[in-house]
């Protein structure tokens, strides 16, 4: 009995409320809609709040309330997960607030949307190119706020996502080797511009044997007027990859390549 009368508590508060939802709707007073407004948003109800918001942005247009509307707006599409919207609202604030008591907020939001809706490392990389630009435009305009740190993380990580990308491009570059022309020299190529571009990376040692390897394979695999020079640039490389990472995961494998190319070299009487 005490569980039936439960659920018809249950279904009365449910369809009083859904009815005080429709009769905000229909409702002329755009005070009270913004009030509601608010409060479905305290509640996250953010549905709710984001079609009163809405439906009062016309009355309070070049008004300090618009200013709030647009704010709570892309908050509220923030909570919900639906990062483009968000953004969008954001970049609307930036344009019609530029000196806005949350343009701070705004500026740091929308690279964070981008960020948000960056996809998988093998996909297309737009989103996470603007929100790289985005964190550091933040940083060079904010650079003592409390968000300037959260954004130097952020975009570290943004970067090290870009350059595990151009590795995963290098390394594809090194598995198809001669076939149908000189693969490892791209793969040298993609990896060396990831390096020159991400220099601080996690993955910086992996791009650095890559090089190795690709180097090494370009000698095996070249005409014999190329090997020495290119064994002598596997070499090189060997070297460099040792100074940076002399107890490195790769040492093994790396100092096999090297005794075998010194042993392709001519010897110094």
């Amino acid at each position: 009995m005490k569980r039936q009368l439960a659920y018809i508590f249950i279904l009365l508060f449910v369809i009083t409320s859904c009815s005080e939802y429709q009769n905000l709707l229909k409702s002329t007073d755009p005070e009270l809609k913004y009030d509601k407004a608010v409060e479905y948003y305290s509640n996250k109800k953010y549905d709710k709040a984001i079609t009163l918001f809405d439906d009062v942005a016309r009355y309070y247009r070049n008004t300090d309330r618009a200013e709030l509307i647009i704010n709570y707006l892309a908050k509220a599409y923030l909570e919900k997960k639906d990062f483009y919207s968000a953004s969008e609202y954001y970049k609307t604030y930036l344009r019609s607030y530029p000196q806005g008591r949350y343009i701070q907020e705004a500026r740091f939001m929308i690279p964070f949307c981008y960020y948000k809706d960056s996809p998988d490392v093998r996909l297309d990389q737009t989103n996470t190119v603007m929100a790289i630009s985005g964190f550091q435009d933040f940083i060079n305009l904010y650079p003592n706020s409390e968000r300037a740190k959260e954004a130097a993380k952020l975009l570290d990580e943004l970067n090290d996502k870009m350059a595990l990308k151009e590795l995963i491009n290098a390394d594809l570059y090194y598995n198809l080797g001669i076939y149908m022309g000189n693969n490892y020299l791209s793969a040298v190529i993609t990896a060396e511009n990831a390096l020159k571009k991400y220099p601080a990376t996690k993955h910086r040692e992996d791009l650095m044997i890559l090089i190795l390897k690709s180097k090494y394979q370009q000698a095996l695999y070249s005409e014999e007027s190329l090997k020495i020079d290119r064994y002598q640039a596997t070499v090189d490389e060997y070297y460099t990859y040792m100074n940076e990472f002399p107890e490195g995961k790769y040492v093994k494998e790396a100092s096999a390549i090297f005794r075998d190319s010194e042993k392709k070299l001519p010897k110094n009487d």
